[in-house]
């Protein structure tokens, strides 16, 4: 099983209303993207971040090592929108190379920030409804949204076979480890490719063993799954109508009116 997963069935979250959390996730996500404000961005990141670690009960170093994977590509991204190589210096600060300069604008800083910030607390969404929310949860709140079925599906035997392709991969890896398959980089980059072939050949076995499973069990085109029933909280509704009312009252004041 997979650490996110591990650490969502491990959540203290678990047993709420999966719909609370989705729409708590989608609403907020959705108010952080449209305000691209810095302010908003951090009360987002921090507010989520509370929940997943505070009331979930997440360790703190797993959600920012989990962080720092998105962060990491965030910040390679806005290099070329913060830095510029120009014949003038300009105004936030300006490192001399020959008759150039390596500068950037406090425009070009804050707007490269506003970026990663927004970005990051849209992840942060994410990753409350994903630490706190199994995923047949989530498809049960789809399947009540009226989602496509066949989307649905999909998504469910994509979700079964990422932990099939895991497990598979994982096997191989530890036979090629016995065997002295990685003792040096010629021998590793060889394994590797032979690991990759040989997992998408697996994978296609298991994939003709889990339709035929399915057939033996009546498979008739829907996948079911038993879903439990959570009443909503009225508590928890009136906290989510007012805090998303808040932020996205705070966001056109920003925008309008600052």
């Amino acid at each position: 099983m997979m650490i996110i997963d591990k650490l969502c069935y491990n959540s203290r979250l678990r047993y709420e209303n999966a719909s609370e959390k989705f729409a708590f996730a989608m609403i907020t996500l959705f108010i952080c993207v449209m305000s691209r404000s810095i302010a908003v961005a951090c009360i987002v990141l921090s507010v989520t971040g509370i929940l997943t670690v505070c009331k979930g009960g997440i360790p703190v170093s797993r959600y920012l090592h989990f962080l720092t994977v998105p962060l990491a590509f965030l910040l390679m991204s806005t290099l070329a929108i913060m830095l510029h190589i120009r014949r003038t210096p300009m105004d936030f600060f300006a490192v001399p190379i020959g008759s150039w300069y390596l500068t950037s604008s406090v425009h070009s800083f804050l707007y490269a920030l506003q970026l990663i910030l927004t970005a990051l607390s849209a992840v942060s969404c994410l990753y409350f409804l994903s630490f706190t929310t199994p995923m047949p949860d989530i498809l049960e709140v789809l399947r009540k949204l009226r989602c496509p079925k066949l989307l649905i599906e999909l998504m469910l035997l994509i979700y079964r076979f990422i932990f099939v392709l895991l497990e598979t991969a994982s096997a191989i890896r530890t036979s090629q480890d016995c065997r002295l398959g990685n003792r040096d980089y010629k021998t590793a980059l060889k394994s590797f490719g032979m690991l990759g072939s040989i997992l998408m050949i697996r994978a296609v076995s298991r994939s003709n063993q889990l339709y035929d499973a399915m057939e033996a069990r009546c498979y008739d085109g829907t996948i079911r799954i038993l879903s439990e029933n959570r009443p909503p909280k009225k508590k928890v509704i009136a906290a989510i109508i007012l805090f998303d009312t808040a932020l996205f009252v705070f966001s056109l004041w920003r925008r309008f009116f600052l």
